[in-house]
């Protein structure tokens, strides 16, 4: 028989909302899902028999489990998704989604969600730019992504072509 749990996957902090979290990524996200929500047993020091304590779900395929393990650790830029996208309206998506729903901006294609977790909505066109191998266009892209918050694809086609 073949186990259906994921052999590595990615655990992920939050201090009470580990379902929301999970919800408000399968909504946003393709190839998302929240794939199970477990309960508490009994009482515990830090709940109620009944709280959330993970949540198993994915990530445009990645496998997660949500940890609700109160406010001892928080999340932070160490750890981030980074999603690549293909186009503008696919990076105004994600980016507009994550920020707008009490997130915060940040340079460089960077941003938070309101639970903390750091994204980079990355385009394809900024990746390619980044690996041109013509080390004065790297450069031109560099320094067009380093004045943005959000990627702003036209501006680094621009400044890939000189």
């Amino acid at each position: 028989m073949t186990s259906t749990i994921p052999r590595n996957t990615i655990c992920l902090w939050f201090d009470h909302d580990a379902e929301g979290a999970a919800r408000f990524y399968a909504q946003t996200f393709p190839d998302s899902a929240v794939r199970a929500v477990h309960r508490a047993p009994g009482d515990y020091p830090g709940g109620k028999e009944g709280d959330v304590l993970t949540v198993d779900f994915t990530v445009l395929g990645i496998p997660c489990i949500g940890l609700n393990g109160g406010p001892v650790f928080r999340q932070s830029e160490a750890f981030s998704f980074q999603v690549a996208t293909a186009d503008q309206a696919e990076t105004d998506r994600y980016w507009n989604a994550i920020v707008g729903n009490g997130g915060k901006e940040s340079a460089c294609g960077w941003c938070k969600d309101r639970w903390g977790l750091s994204w980079q909505i990355t385009p394809v066109a900024l990746t390619e730019g980044m690996a041109d191998p013509d080390p004065a266009t790297r450069k031109r892209v560099f320094a067009a992504m380093m004045t943005m918050g959000k990627i702003d694809i036209a501006a680094i086609e621009t400044a890939r072509q000189g």
